[in-house]
């Protein structure tokens, strides 16, 4: 065999290790985007329109997420939102649209108090969707049913579903980006 041969058939073993290398990564990077994005993934491709030009997003959502100082509550704070959470729930037998409001409020006030910045809705999706991929549309139903109720066009029932939807999202700030332990 030529030493031609030799380099031609090396050179090409390195490009097909090479190529084999690059795909690994990628679908690597992939898989970890959806594991952590959840359903939030695929959302973000459709509203994008590529998977390339949505993972770019996603990533740029990390890197903003990073930059924030995220903190745990203390028992004290933990213990005064569950008691406003509880003062909320309570108002919703009378005042079911007032009730959702207050949820809106205290779920805005808690990604307050844990490092969140919580200017503009959207902004808010976005930083929450790193860490909390998997109730993020229940907050974005939750705070649609919110703004109709506004207006007085949310019946009692949809109002219900977005206390239930809201106290997801709520539950997993609460306890410091954990799902709470059932007792």
């Amino acid at each position: 065999m030529s030493t031609e041969t030799l380099i031609a058939i090396i050179a090409a073993v390195v490009v097909v290790l090479l190529l084999c290398t690059l795909v690994t990564w990628r679908v690597t990077r992939r898989r970890h985007l959806r594991e952590q994005f959840g359903p939030e993934y695929e959302r973000v491709v459709e509203e994008e329109g590529s998977r390339s030009a949505a993972e770019r997003e996603l990533r740029e959502r990390q890197q903003r997420h990073d930059a924030l100082e995220i903190k745990p509550l203390s028992a004290t704070d933990r213990e005064k939102y569950a008691q406003g959470w509880s003062r909320a729930q309570e108002e919703f037998v009378d005042h079911p649209d007032d009730a959702v409001h207050e949820a809106d409020r205290l779920v805005t006030a808690l990604m307050s108090e844990r490092g969140y910045p919580t200017k503009g809705f959207e902004q808010q999706v976005s930083d929450l969707s790193v860490e909390h991929g998997r109730t993020l549309e229940n907050y974005r139903t939750a705070h649609e049913v919110s703004d109709r109720s506004s207006r007085h066009q949310a019946t009692t029932e949809e109002l219900r579903g977005a206390m239930v939807r809201y106290r997801t999202l709520f539950d997993e700030l609460l306890h410091n980006g954990h799902r709470p332990q059932e007792q």
